[in-house]
């Protein structure tokens, strides 16, 4: 079985491989699998039926996505799996389409990022939607500059998140969460669950670029790298976030992979 295809509704795609790439209303969710297994798969499957209900006024059966993706991974020790959910046609009401997309895994980096702030707000924060353009753009604008990456400060001046990341800090023991519009991502959400059942201190709070300088350290999570440290925002170069990072990868795999 090859690392990379493309099923729509359960079904190898051939004409409907451009209609897919065209599309740009729909919403998706991103995860690593290995040996048919992935952490925070509940949060994926209640991300698709929210964004679902939310984007298309319908009920997601999500029972349907699961054997998709068991279909899509069977037989593959490791794989990164896409699941968009966008609509063939614009009638109303919408029909949501299902489509699974494998590709190779994708290991954690550990090199510790250099970000620029950049003033930028997605539009419905809270929907991993496919109108990325802004955000790739900023990425690749802080790219050009010299930096790896974007982090991104809304209208009233606070941070919310990266391109692709959660932001967090930690602040003494504590892990800080940006109190801001954002996408909750499902590693952070396994991450705070994991960091509540072991005692470790969280809380919510705005956080604004000249805060960075009271932080311990301040870090990146998404589904590839549960941890990554981030060395510099702007001109500010931050404490080295090692105990931050050993922290969130222990939590990490204190969660057990969920059976597809």
């Amino acid at each position: 079985m090859a690392l990379s295809r493309i099923e729509l509704n359960g079904d190898p795609l051939g004409p409907d491989a451009a209609l897919a790439g065209m599309v740009s209303y729909g919403h998706f969710t991103a995860m690593q699998v290995r040996d048919g297994r992935v952490r925070g798969l509940a949060f994926h499957l209640e991300r698709l039926a929210a964004s679902t209900r939310l984007l298309f006024g319908t009920d997601l059966d999500v029972e349907l996505v699961r054997s998709y993706v068991r279909r899509a991974v069977a037989g593959e020790p490791a794989l990164s799996v896409r699941v968009v959910v966008f609509p063939r046609a614009f009638d109303e009401p919408m029909t949501p389409e299902i489509l699974v997309r494998t590709g190779p895994p994708r290991p954690p980096d550990p090199a510790p990022l250099r970000l620029r702030t950049v003033r930028y707000e997605r539009d419905l924060p809270q929907v991993k939607h496919l109108g990325t353009f802004g955000l790739i753009h900023e990425s690749r604008q802080a790219r050009l500059a010299g930096f790896d990456d974007a982090l991104f400060v809304d209208r009233q001046g606070r941070i919310s998140e990266a391109s692709i990341w959660n932001a967090g800090f930690l602040a003494g023991d504590t892990i800080v969460w940006p109190e801001a519009p954002m996408l909750p991502g499902i590693t952070m959400l396994v991450q705070q669950e994991a960091l509540r059942r072991l005692g470790v201190p969280q809380e919510r709070r705005e956080v604004r670029p000249a805060d960075l300088r009271d932080f311990d350290a301040v870090f990146l999570t998404n589904s590839e790298t549960p941890g990554r440290a981030v060395a510099a925002v702007d001109d500010l170069v931050l404490p080295p976030a090692d105990r931050a990072v050993e922290l969130l990868a222990e939590a990490y795999e204190t969660v057990p992979p969920d059976k597809i």
